[in-house]
């Protein structure tokens, strides 16, 4: 990722406070000499108070469905999601996860699915916001592998 995405830069990097955002970008922000930016808004979709006792399989329901029939985890999760992102003026990079990346993706594309789209490990996605919009410039390349929950 550091060697894909020096040239650009520097930029602003953005990570969640999840310790692996952080080790992802942490290449990156050596090579630029910069501090990451953590947002929490970036990270992951948590469990309710009364989620099931069994997270893989209450995760795995809700990653199957749309949006629409997991309203009162999925809505808030977005919005805090898309809200980070849209406050972004500036090129910047965000390292985030799996969960956060379809919801931006599914924004830019008005795809209600949970899982729209199975970005491999450090794809590069890019996004534009006009007028606090997202638009789809370019879709990363998808994972290979499966997703572990």
């Amino acid at each position: 990722m550091a060697a894909l995405l020096a040239p650009l830069g520097p930029l602003p990097v953005v990570v969640s406070p999840l310790r692996r955002t952080q080790e992802t970008a942490a290449p990156l922000i050596e090579r630029w000499s910069i501090d990451p930016m953590i947002e929490p808004g970036v990270g992951e979709l948590a469990a309710p108070a009364d989620a099931p006792v069994n997270h893989a399989t209450w995760l795995r329901s809700i990653m199957a469905g749309r949006g629409a029939d997991h309203r009162a985890v999925i809505d808030p999760f977005r919005e805090r999601v898309l809200g980070a992102i849209r406050a972004i003026h500036t090129d910047t990079i965000v390292v985030t996860h799996f969960l956060a990346i379809n919801a931006i993706v599914g924004a830019a594309t008005e795809d209600d699915r949970v899982v729209c789209f199975a970005p491999g490990h450090c794809s590069q996605t890019i996004v534009e916001i006009v007028g606090g919009e997202l638009r789809m410039i370019e879709l990363g390349a998808e994972g290979a592998g499966t997703v572990r929950v």
